[in-house]
């Protein structure tokens, strides 16, 4: 890295040598390591390589890092840079102008659909070297992730703005007139797309919430170059004023949600639907995900979410009756008319969505994977899904795998079918349990309980995906279940300790 700093000393513009430390910084961007912060074994050890070095590279790379790094970074390389300064070593030229630089204009080119935006802030050094920063907002990508714990996640957690979207990728321009005039022409000449002047305020709400996402995400789905910008927009969306505010979504509860599918399946549009039973249960799915995973949006229709929603959620995440198989594609091709009317959506939006739409139609029976036909009885998949979650079926399978047989209960006089019990009642669940744990003591079963119960709501995420890390290197379900129990025991009622630990145990050596 101090070899590639050398590229420093041969530059003259302030932005090509912010651009380089940015790429820099970027290298390690993303990265997660067992045991600590990557920011801090690799970006503050970095810090100190260079200041041990003391030559005019390290000199430049710790000048930009005092502007571009974390705040821990930066405050490390400034004084590190004033004790080389004042020993002699010779200041790169564009020195005394990294980080002067000032926000000019804001803008948003914008599809109709509410699928991308992209963000160009334009900035100048105290007027001259005029460049453009365009970043790429996805607001389909930002709801199909789930944060992780990352440095950003308490902050999230603690209060912040929603998210309304995320940074997949960003880049720079120095051609500034020519790409405004090349958005404001697409703009005025293509019906699905929109060019508008923003306020820098709301431009930073927006921006710091879609960094923070995208930022707290594991492996989110940037641009492949994306982390070579990423220190870079973070410290141009941090000079812009303060003082915005990202607009709220709004709260769709249940009568609000009931009253939505009643006025759709009362419409001109649903006539046609011949099974309205059906049709009934797949709009309340398709609002469900608006809400859910679309920035509380149920109305919005875009070809890119009518595909990730028959090819990657329902799928993923609902047990669908065979009715409602046959009835969902045809259900969304009216619930496109209808809702496209209602939001103002252009006739070509509308086209283009339903021919999306009927192109994914054909893979859709593909891409459902129904339990039944894998030769899981349906009945038992009832039983284990009966909120129709399918993404549950493999943890609650794991966290309760005895649902038939016969089990007398300690103490207690004649036998219990467990054929006939239901997994989601805590007094049937604690049943299932005993027969599972012939004479285990209460504290035992109140442990297990516990556990069962956090792997049948998926609270939290992480201690699913730790359970399947440990059963990929060779452990036993239930000498994973102890381990993840002294986990939960350890970390009481602390979230993050409880994150922290399951991480931890996600990265312990198979057994020998």
């Amino acid at each position: 890295m101090l070899r590639h700093a050398r590229e420093l000393l041969a530059v003259r513009s302030p932005l090509d040598a912010e651009l380089i430390v940015s790429e820099i910084l970027g290298s390690w961007w993303g990265q997660r390591i067992p045991d600590g912060d990557v920011e801090e074994v690799i970006g503050e050890a970095l810090v100190d390589y260079a200041a041990a070095a003391g030559t005019p590279a390290a000199l430049a790379l710790l000048t930009g890092i005092a502007y571009m790094g974390t705040p821990r970074q930066a405050a490390k390389a400034e004084r590190a840079a004033l004790e080389l300064m004042s020993e002699g070593v010779a200041r790169p030229g564009w020195a005394d102008r990294v980080g002067m630089v000032e926000p000019e204009a804001c803008f948003a080119s914008r599809d109709v659909y509410g699928d991308q935006d992209s963000i160009v802030c334009t900035y100048t050094y105290g007027g001259t070297e005029r460049h453009a920063l365009v970043i790429l907002v996805d607001r389909n990508k930002a709801g199909a992730v789930q944060p992780s714990g990352g440095p950003f996640a308490p902050a999230v957690r603690a209060g912040r703005p929603p998210a309304s979207g995320m940074v997949r990728d960003a880049w720079v321009s120095s051609r500034v007139d020519k790409l405004l005039d090349h958005c404001r022409r697409e703009g005025r000449d293509n019906p699905l797309m929109r060019f508008e002047t923003l306020d820098p305020r709301d431009t930073k709400a927006l921006l710091q919430s879609a960094l923070d996402l995208t930022d707290d995400t594991d492996d989110p789905p940037v641009n492949e170059n994306f982390g070579s910008y990423h220190a870079f927009v973070r410290a141009r969306v941090d000079i812009l004023p303060p003082g915005g505010r990202l607009p709220q979504p709004p709260v769709y509860g249940r009568d609000r949600r009931a009253t939505i599918a009643a006025r759709f399946l009362a419409s001109d549009e649903a006539e046609e639907l011949s099974d309205l039973s059906a049709a009934s249960r797949c709009v309340d799915r398709i609002i469900d995900y608006g809400c859910a995973h679309d920035f509380g949006r149920p109305l919005r229709v875009s070809p890119i979410k009518c595909e990730m929603f028959l090819l990657d959620w329902l799928p993923r995440k609902v047990l669908l009756s065979p009715s409602e198989q046959e009835a969902v594609p045809h259900v969304l091709a009216a619930w496109v008319r209808w809702a496209g009317k209602r939001t103002g959506l252009p006739e070509e939006g509308v086209r283009a969505t339903l021919d999306a739409l009927w192109d994914a139609t054909a893979k859709f029976a593909e891409a459902y994977r129904d339990p039944s036909a894998f030769g899981l009885d349906r009945e038992l998949v009832d039983r284990l899904l009966p909120d129709g979650d399918l993404e549950a079926l493999p943890r609650r399978a794991f966290a309760l795998p005895f649902l038939s047989g016969t089990h007398r209960r300690s103490g207690r006089h004649g036998f219990v079918n467990l054929s006939t019990l239901d997994p989601s009642d805590p007094g049937d669940r604690r049943v299932i349990l005993e027969f599972e744990h012939p004479g285990a003591g209460e504290e035992h079963l109140d442990a297990h309980e516990r556990l069962a119960e956090r792997l049948w709501n998926g609270d939290p995420p992480q201690l699913w995906d730790t359970a399947q890390s440990l059963l990929d290197v060779g452990y036993e379900r239930h000498e994973i279940l102890h381990k993840i129990i002294d986990v939960l025991n350890r970390s009481g009622d602390d979230p993050e300790a409880l994150r922290e630990a399951l991480r931890v145990l996600r990265h312990e050596p198979p057994p020998e």
